[in-house]
């Protein structure tokens, strides 16, 4: 990962707001159930870059995607729940806006006075978004004066909200959510206080390839957990039953093994395992050290536990990213608490990747004990692995530097 200057953009502190209409763009893709936001994590991670606006006398103007809408209207992808949720937050009118684009959209937007806050409806209503069609940006930076992107999570896309938009304006500027992003993925990483431990868990290890070949050049430790584990066991020659196994990595995990120890990167794997006969929370269960041909791992067992509690215990900074087991259910949610709740408990830098990983720490209420949880799934992973990021890309360069170069992964 190349250092803090290769994504030195403009900063929201670095814009003068007062009297001026913001385009935020914010990552509201929120669950809903029942007409109600059922999770507003995604919301609340929100409310600086929006309250610095609107307490600076700006007039925010907020786009954000909900779901797949495929680019058509759908009721079930309405933004008009989470503007009543942020409402509730914010404790101030947002005004809903029906549409994203148009006369309905441009009024509202010149309407605004200052400290007034206004949501558009879901952009992805609009099949012109995806396609970062350039016309439609054109239309959407009618709506602002001045450009924020907040929205991490969707900032490896190439989208009108995120890119195109941008091209639009003398100044567009991260939010503090993505400078938060920016600082602990990035920055925080290059040379990461040691000893340094990653933890890689999900369920594919064709996902990580590349994190982990960027970590190996940086990390003291990896433990290895999730679905993927059992690829890596299999290649040291272990029976993994039932278990999630990609035969085509096989290979890939060996070589991987090799690397770690070549560079001197201790790396742990399960040593026992919660098993089941089926892929079901009522399944029947039982904890092995070795699994058997009927059976499938779905969870770390407590031998394992206390073997990655230990690698972290002296850890000085530490990245997670993947679920340790199948932590929805009940039954295989163990392993997943335990990591949890032993990274709650150091004192360490501890940065969590978005996603699954995010929702566990969420789940098990220590999200708020973690230096760093990301909002981003996929951008994670792709900023880890040194790619540029198409909506970081579009930020004005801080002070005017220009820099064309592409950030590197995790290596000197």
């Amino acid at each position: 990962m190349a250092g803090p200057l290769a994504v030195a953009k403009l900063s929201l502190r670095d814009v003068d707001v007062r009297g001026k209409r913001v385009l935020v763009r914010v990552d509201f893709n929120v669950p809903i159930k029942d007409g109600r936001v059922d999770d507003a994590t995604r919301i609340r991670a929100s409310l600086p870059t929006i309250r610095h606006i609107l307490d600076g006398g700006g007039r925010a103007v907020l786009v954000s995607h909900l779901g797949r809408p495929d680019g058509r209207a759908n009721p079930k992808y309405s933004l008009a729940p989470v503007a009543r949720e942020l409402e509730r937050h914010l404790e101030r009118p947002v005004f809903f806006v029906s549409t994203c684009v148009g006369p309905e959209a441009l009024n509202v937007a010149k309407a605004l006075r200052d400290g007034e806050v206004a949501l558009l409806e879901n952009v992805r209503f609009h099949r012109e978004e995806e396609a970062n069609d350039a016309a439609f940006a054109e239309t959407l930076a009618a709506l602002g004066e001045v450009y924020v992107n907040d929205a991490f999570g969707t900032a490896h896309r190439a989208h009108a909200s995120t890119v195109g938009v941008a091209r639009h304006f003398k100044k567009a500027a991260s939010g503090f959510l993505m400078d938060r992003e920016i600082e602990y993925l990035g920055a925080k990483l290059v040379e990461p206080e040691k000893p340094f431990v990653a933890i890689l868990g999900g369920a594919k290890v064709s996902d990580k390839i590349q994190v982990v070949d960027a970590l190996l050049a940086k990390a003291d430790a990896l433990v290895i957990g999730g679905g993927m584990a059992y690829t890596f066991l299999a290649a040291q020659g272990q029976r993994v039953g039932k278990s999630k196994l990609e035969p085509d990595h096989v290979a890939t995990a060996k070589t991987i093994l090799e690397s770690a120890a070549a560079k001197g990167v201790a790396v742990h794997l399960p040593v026992d395992h919660v098993v089941a006969d089926a892929f079901d929370a009522k399944a029947r269960t039982q904890t092995v050290a070795q699994i058997g041909d009927a059976w499938m791992a779905l969870d770390i067992g407590p031998k394992t536990i206390e073997a990655f509690r230990a690698a972290l215990a002296n850890a000085r900074t530490v990245l997670w990213n993947g679920p340790l087991g199948v932590f929805e259910m009940e039954p295989f949610a163990a392993g997943t608490r335990a990591i949890a709740e032993t990274l709650a408990g150091l004192a360490a830098t501890t940065v969590v990747g978005g996603g699954d990983t995010a929702a566990a720490v969420e789940k098990f209420g220590v999200a708020a004990k973690m230096t760093h949880v990301s909002t981003g799934g996929g951008a994670s992973l792709e900023f880890l692995e040194g790619k540029e990021l198409p909506g970081i890309a579009a930020l004005t360069e801080k002070k005017g530097r220009a820099s064309t170069r592409k950030r590197k992964a995790v290596t000197p």
